[in-house]
């Protein structure tokens, strides 16, 4: 057998400090490579500008940041250039955006390939829905007008307030007059404490809302919901009997044809008939006590409520009926016919 021989560790050897040549040489490396981090952040920065494309402008000027990405911080808010005008558009030439940049120190601005960068100048844009209703508001509040049945016809094109985006509230009209002879008003729309402001004028017309055909109606065709519409017309151009609610002619029959589109007027529509013209119909007797109920024939249509002419089944005889119900009509009993007495008799000539 062979000896098992014990497992000899090298000794360790003791850690020598760095000589002071070597703490010298790191020193120097560490100073070098701080040196090459301060001119090399520069580029690096410089090489991360970038001119942008197109600009919306939110106030009166451009600074750098709305101008070049990746600017420095504390020169981002610099004012550059003036923007447009309230919803206005322009152009700046890239030179020109690269020159001023690099007065104040920054150059190596990518523009890629760009030759001017289009801004436009952002706005709030109040219509003529808004100046409409300002001016409905004080047309009520100051002439006791009514606003929901008033429309405003403003003279001219569309007029359109341009303003700072800043000033969101409501627009509000003053200086307001109005002539009700004539039906004329003017008024001054305006922002905030007056910071932008629109002179309109026009006429205040009163409307009126009206059922209106979607389809084309034939005779004798049923009304249903979706055959209408509720438009809000001048009422200047709105017949007097012109249906003001879709209610009143649902379920309603065409007297005559009418066309889309046209305001539905009383006598286009009526009831349905509940009896036809030569349909069998029951014929009903009520008096005091008594209910009969007879068949018979219509010798007339009629709606609910109309007097027809009713042929009994059994005698033949022909009776004036009222329409009650879908193929029913009803029979009064007539009235006692008054007996004169013979002295109230008027005396004949030649009897004595």
């Amino acid at each position: 057998m062979h000896a098992l021989r014990p497992i000899r560790r090298p000794a360790k050897r003791a850690v020598l400090p760095p000589s002071p040549g070597a703490i010298g040489r790191t020193a120097l490396a560490l100073a070098a490579f701080a040196m090459l981090a301060l001119f090399v952040s520069p580029l690096m920065a410089a090489e991360a500008l970038r001119l942008r494309g197109d600009v919306t402008a939110r106030g009166d000027t451009l600074s750098l940041g709305d101008l070049v990405e990746g600017a420095p911080t504390d020169l981002a808010a610099r004012a550059m250039f003036r923007a447009p005008g309230l919803g206005a558009v322009g152009t700046i030439q890239a030179r020109r955006i690269v020159e001023a940049a690099a007065a104040l120190g920054l150059t190596g601005i990518e523009t890629g390939g760009r030759v001017q960068v289009s801004v436009q100048r952002a706005a709030r844009r109040v219509g003529a829905a808004e100046i409409e209703a300002a001016l409905k508001r004080t047309l009520e509040t100051a002439y006791g007008l009514d606003a929901k049945t008033l429309s405003v016809r403003l003279d001219g094109e569309a007029p359109l307030l341009l303003a700072p985006l800043d000033l969101d509230g409501p627009a509000a009209a003053v200086d307001v007059t109005y002539d009700p002879r004539n039906r004329r008003v003017a008024g001054l729309v305006v922002l905030g404490e007056r910071q932008a402001s629109l002179r309109v004028s026009g006429v205040a017309v009163e409307i009126r809302e009206v059922a209106v055909l979607t389809r084309n109606l034939n005779r004798g065709e049923a009304v249903t919901a979706s055959d209408l519409a509720v438009e809000r017309r001048p009422r200047e151009t709105v017949p007097v009997d012109a249906l003001g609610t879709t209610a009143l002619a649902l379920g309603q029959v065409a007297q005559r044809p009418v066309g889309a589109g046209q305001v539905l007027r009383s006598g286009d529509v009526a009831p349905p008939d509940l009896v036809g013209r030569g349909e069998a119909v029951t014929i009903v007797f009520e008096t005091a006590g008594v209910s009969l109920a007879m068949r018979g024939t219509a010798n007339e249509s009629g709606r609910l409520g109309a007097s027809v002419a009713v042929t009994n089944g059994a005698s033949k005889k022909v009776l004036q009926a009222v329409v009650v119900g879908p193929g029913r009509v009803s029979v009064s009993p007539l009235a006692p016919q008054p007996v004169l007495q013979a002295s109230a008799l008027p005396a004949r000539p030649g009897l004595n």
